[in-house]
């Protein structure tokens, strides 16, 4: 007859199996996925929705309205309130484009590959209705502002232009074929953050659009889509699996990096004939200080930590030579 000590220990040993601490138990945010249960997911705080604006962004907004503003004062003088307008303008549907991109991506499923900084949406921390009607309240601010400038200068087929500005911010990512999926979001960052916003600041100031303002704008332009590219070479392998093809993926690793490379470059060649003719425009090549070796970088990086410090020298360099620029050419 068995004694009670060995019954018990059999009773536990065929316990054990189910006292074994499940993947959910040890790991709560893949528990609260594999449940749907939102109430687990950290709610968005402040900090979370400023970090969802990608404030490092607005050099693409800051830079072109800089010069734009600087060519008028060259030429004819400036507007303070339109020039202000036009910042406004820029500003909001960048910001805009950065939510909108957030929702977008979040809820066509994209996002969960990233490699980069978490999103809102596609990390739960916001419900998705939330970042839309954040992403279309500053386009709302943008319209604004911009009808506010065709107020001011009664200038109406500017209305045309705004719209189209608005319908490229919501469809690099949104509706049924975005066309950042299809490896046009560099070329798009190009004209609108580049020509259109540096030859438009000028334009609605002194109603005329003299040639440093489109060499400016592509300057602008150039540095715009850098930093698209940079930060699309950065998620590439994560896009492709996702079948979101951008300009990096449709490219491959090597060739995108060597394009970033011609990108900066060309920026600084389009520069030369500002250093000619304007006494400072020479001093902006300082910032080759941190245009070089990001390019060193964005060549050789092996990680997305290096890309994502690529991104924000790039996005830095591209503020900078804006800034330093237009008071070449203001003073």
């Amino acid at each position: 007859m068995a004694s009670p000590t060995k019954k018990t220990k059999k009773k536990s040993a065929k316990r054990a199996p189910s006292k074994r601490t499940s993947p959910a138990r040890t790991n709560p945010a893949k528990a609260s996925a594999a449940s749907g249960n939102p109430a687990k997911v950290r709610p968005a705080t402040a900090r979370d929705w400023i970090a969802g604006a990608r404030l490092r962004t607005l050099s693409l907004a800051v830079a072109p309205v800089a010069l734009g503003t600087a060519i008028a004062y060259n030429t004819l003088g400036y507007n303070l309130a339109i020039a202000l307008l036009c910042l406004a303008v820029a500003v909001f549907l960048q910001v805009g484009v950065n939510f909108a991109n957030d929702y977008s991506d979040g809820v066509r499923g994209t996002d969960r590959y990233r490699v980069g900084p978490s999103r809102l949406t596609g990390s739960g921390a916001a419900k998705p209705r939330t970042v839309l009607t954040v992403a279309l309240v500053f386009f709302g601010l943008g319209a604004a502002a911009g009808l506010a400038v065709v107020v001011l200068t009664g200038i109406w087929w500017l209305l045309a232009v705004g719209a189209v500005a608005l319908i490229a911010a919501w469809f690099y990512t949104g509706g049924k074929r975005p066309y950042g999926y299809a490896g046009l979001g560099e070329l798009v960052a190009f004209v609108f953050f580049g020509l259109v916003a540096t030859a438009g600041t000028t334009f609605v100031q002194i109603e005329q659009v003299p040639l440093e303002a489109w060499l400016a704008g592509i300057i602008a332009g150039l540095f715009a889509a850098a930093i698209l590219l940079v930060n699309n070479i950065r998620d590439r392998e994560q896009d492709a699996l996702v079948a979101k093809r951008t300009l990096a993926v449709r490219l491959g690793d090597l060739p995108a990096r060597i394009l970033f490379s011609v990108l900066l470059a060309s920026a600084y060649g389009v520069l030369v004939p500002f250093a000619l003719l304007f006494q400072w425009a020479p001093a902006v090549y300082g910032t080759l200080l941190i245009s070089a070796p990001v390019i060193l970088i964005v060549l050789l990086a092996r990680t997305a930590g290096e890309l994502v410090l690529a991104l924000k020298l790039t996005s830095l360099a591209a503020l900078l030579t804006g800034l330093g620029l237009a008071a070449a050419i203001a003073f």
